[in-house]
């Protein structure tokens, strides 16, 4: 009995999807990195480096397969470039509201050393959004590029836990626990939070803030007052952010390369190379190189992504409005 040729074509894709991935020091991978001039002939390189919605050390799940995170992508790409004498300067695009914690911690530190160990320039053009974890690991840049209509800032923390204790009154269910210490379920969904817990849980987040104030001071050398305006946590347009001195320049991504040239001391002409798995036709400046963290279903439907966020309790140095744009 013949088969159905959507049944046959059902089982090539199944069959497809669940091939074994190819491994990586990095975690898994679809194809070798290759590199790919999207702008210039000359002379001496800027390798450009994308970061495209929120920040997460999490496998990113799609249909039938996962991928590596962004910052395990992050990573590979600066190790990859690492081996390459040619790159003089690095033009991070930063279009992100932010992540978690950890994760922007992590780019953040891994970008430092990158820096360190190489001696490349670092230029960062910002996008449409660059708040908060998106702000944090721009801070190594020798020199920061905002659009006019940027929005960055966010520079705080925010600590997202769900709570259906009172849903699960009204259904009538109840959580039994039995716990070796007060706060071992400090946090739970399944109850409010006592006055001792909401006093602990400000002090992490105060705690987690204040690296973030400490290291926005180590690298932009803020007046007091613009300190104080700052740690507020709010957003600012470009124009706003430049007048407190949270970026340098306001400007497109063409002049955030020719920055970059001119701090490498790289000709005019020089190559602007990005890394990638597939070739892209028609490649420009503007195409991602590293994509956000999110399921296939998320993109499809864009209001679950801040609904995910929320729904697992963390710390977040993110600007929480821009999550899923």
């Amino acid at each position: 009995m013949k088969r159905p040729c959507w049944i046959m074509a059902v089982m090539v894709v199944v069959l497809a999807g669940c091939s074994l991935p190819k491994m990586t020091l990095f975690g898994e991978g679809q194809e070798p990195l290759q590199e790919f001039v999207v702008q210039g002939k000359g002379p001496g390189k800027i390798l450009l480096l994308s970061i495209d919605g929120t920040i997460s050390d999490k496998r990113q799940e799609r249909f039938l397969r996962s991928q590596p995170s962004m910052v395990q992508q992050a990573v590979s790409y600066l190790k990859h470039a690492e081996q390459d004498p040619e790159i003089k300067a690095l033009l991070l695009k930063v279009n992100s509201p932010g992540g978690s914690v950890t994760a922007s911690d992590i780019l953040y530190h891994e970008i430092s050393a990158y820096k360190q160990r190489t001696g490349v320039k670092m230029v960062v053009a910002m996008m449409s959004v660059a708040a908060s974890g998106g702000y944090y690991i721009s801070l190594p840049a020798d020199h920061i590029m905002a659009h006019p209509t940027t929005v960055t800032g966010s520079i705080g923390v925010i600590f997202m836990r769900p709570g259906v204790s009172g849903l699960m009154e009204k259904a009538g269910l109840s959580m039994n626990v039995n716990k070796s210490g007060p706060q071992k379920d400090m946090g739970s969904p399944f109850r409010a939070p006592t006055e001792e817990e909401v006093v602990i849980f400000q002090g992490l987040t105060d705690g987690l803030a204040g690296r973030f104030h400490d290291l926005v001071m180590q690298h932009r050398k803020l007046e007091p007052d613009q300190r104080q305006q700052v740690v507020s946590a709010r957003v600012y347009l470009g124009p706003q952010a430049k007048a407190l001195g949270l970026v340098d320049q306001l400007g497109y991504l063409d002049d955030a390369v020719a920055k970059a040239k001119e701090l490498a001391g790289l000709d005019a002409d020089a190559r602007v190379i990005t890394y990638r798995r597939q070739k892209i036709e028609n490649d420009t400046l503007y195409n991602p190189a590293i994509q956000t963290s999110g399921s296939d279903l998320q993109s499809l439907v864009p209001i679950l992504a801040p609904l995910s966020a929320a729904a697992e309790a963390g710390f977040y140095y993110m600007w929480p409005s821009a999550i899923g744009q």
